[in-house]
């Protein structure tokens, strides 16, 4: 009896799309840093007007 065996090389990437992923990386960390510097600064305003 014989298995049939599909192997695929790992090399191909067959699924990979051309990405920048460092770019991705830094988006991803410029964008949730300027949220929360939005925010903050959001909540001293508040602040300053509720305790005002």
């Amino acid at each position: 009896m014989e298995a049939k065996v599909y192997l695929n090389d790992p090399r191909e990437h067959v699924n990979e799309e051309p990405r920048d992923d460092f770019g991705d990386l830094m988006l991803g960390f410029g964008g949730m840093f300027l949220f929360l510097a939005v925010l903050f600064f959001g909540m001293v305003i508040i602040k300053f007007i509720v305790s005002g």
